[in-house]
This record gives structure tokens, sequence and C-alpha cells, in this order.
């Protein structure tokens, strides 16, 4: 609609005219209240914006030691960023690594030392970087209602055990003097032992429904890639009496010669394969 010289139009354009002038007028008003409560309400929620590095850190330590894991991350996750390219924001990462892991949040709490393992590979910290990593996978393969169901680690999947195993074997092959390397090498010892029994307890699997082949098979690789761990016990007394099921009695008895030697005080020969069947284990 176009106005020419003096000419006002009809009352009814009028009236139209005096509307749209009122809503813009209205939107700078509305735009600048909007502003203004925004930083209002970033004021109001961010309870830290005075704190310094030092209390934030505090704060989100006494979170951690009451057990409020959740309410950690978010202080660790400003101090990372306002204490950037210091000692005190290499902490905070690794702190909120350990509070995602102990909230539950496994694949956040790896991500995060994945991160800091990548950005800091000359920091005094790696080691335990390196320890907390393997922890984290060692106990989420570990599982936490295992304590109930008395399900053995060899049971469950074995990538998690797998990935433990390699972040504490470059732990100690890195860090042989550190204090972590102790505990890190006796869970090594653990998890070779899970791996090894993992392998058996498949061969079981397919001992129990008839598939003596690859009973055989899973047997072997156990005793072929294991050492002096305590799954291989079990593993040629399949062995035994998987040759036995499919008639090969000169491979049975040479299985059988083995074990004897090996194991000679064995309860699956005295007992028929009747060992009670429960983890041996249990040391976290």
């Amino acid at each position: 609609m176009r106005w020419v010289g003096r000419y006002n139009g009809s009352p009814l354009e009028r009236e139209l005219r005096v509307l749209v002038r009122a809503k813009l007028s209205v939107v700078p008003v509305l735009l600048a209240a909007s502003l203004l409560a925004a930083c209002s309400s970033t004021k109001e929620d961010d309870r830290t914006a005075t704190w310094s590095p030092n209390r934030i850190y505090a704060e989100a330590k006494d979170e951690i030691n009451s057990g409020g894991f959740d309410k950690a991350v978010p202080l660790l996750e400003k101090l990372e960023g306002r204490a950037a390219g210091t000692p005190l924001a290499q902490q905070a990462q690794l702190d909120r690594a350990y509070a995602h892991y102990k909230a539950g949040d496994q694949a956040q709490a790896l991500a995060t030392l994945d991160r800091f393992i990548k950005l800091h590979p000359a920091s005094p910290a790696l080691d335990y970087a390196l320890y907390l990593k393997g922890v984290v996978n060692f106990n989420d393969n570990l599982g936490m209602f295992s304590f109930i169901t008395r399900q053995d680690l060899s049971e469950r999947d074995q990538k998690a055990a797998k990935e433990s195993f390699e972040s504490f074997r470059e732990l100690v092959t890195r860090f042989p003097d550190s204090r972590y390397s102790p505990d890190a090498r006796a869970r090594m010892t653990y998890i070779v032992n899970s791996l090894a029994q993992y392998e058996v307890h498949v061969a079981r699997y397919y001992y129990n429904r008839g598939a003596y082949v690859a009973a055989i098979n899973r047997a072997q690789s156990a005793l072929a890639d294991y050492r002096d761990v305590p799954a291989l016990e079990e593993a040629l007394f399949i062995l035994v009496r998987s040759y036995d099921a499919l008639g090969m009695a000169q491979l049975r008895d040479d299985a059988r010669r083995v074990m004897e030697k090996n194991y000679p005080q064995s309860e699956y020969l005295s007992r028929g394969g009747k060992k009670e069947d429960r983890p041996w284990w249990k040391v976290w």
C-alpha cells in the first residue's frame, strides 16, 4: 500500500498504520528485556562465577569425597576451562574421569582418559591415567552384580578385559616403578586367567551340547595360547572326554597321560568331572 502527498487514506488505513507502528516500537523493548533476563539467569545459575580455580577444585573434591560424583563433574568441567594450560586443569581432567567412573558412566570416563593421554603424553600423571583406564575397563567387564549372580568374568564378553590388560601392560612397561604397577601386575594375572577360562567355558558349553569337535578346538586353543593358568586343567579334561565321546581312543589316552603328568591330584579325574564349579578368582 502506498500513500502520496498529504493523503492520509481511509479511517481503516490510518488505524492499521498506528497498529504497525505500535508493534514495531515494542520489539526493541522485548529484545532488551529478554537479553537482561538471560544475563540475570546466567549469573544466578553459575554460582562459581566469582570463585577462584582453587575454590572450585576444593568444592569438587568435597563432592567426590562425599560421594556426590554427579555434582563434581560440572565443577571440574568449569575448572578445566578456567585453569586451561595449568597443572590444575590436568588434575581436573583426571578427577573428572574418576567421577564419571564412580558415577557409573564408564564410556565418558574412558573418553576423558583417552583425551588426557592424547593431549598430555609427557604428564607426570600419565601412569595414573593408564592405571585408571585399566581399572575402568576391568570393573566394567566384571559387572556390578557379579557378586550376586556368581558370574565369572570368563563368562562375559572379553573385549573390555583385553583393553584393560593392554592399559595395564603399557603402564608396567613404561613405568615399572610406578606406585600403581604392583596392583596392575596382579590384575594382569587375573585377566590372563580369565581369558584362558573363557576359552574353557566355551569348550565346556560345546561339550555339554554334544558338539565335541568344537569343544576340542576351543580346549586346544586354550592350551596353545596360555601357560601356567588354572583353566588348563579343565581344558585337558574336556579333551579327554571329547575324544572319548568321538571314539578316538588313542588321542583320549594321550590327553589323559598329559593330564595325569601335569595334574596328578586332579579332582576332575578322581571325581569324573564333578569338580565344584565355583569362581576361583574372587580377589576384588
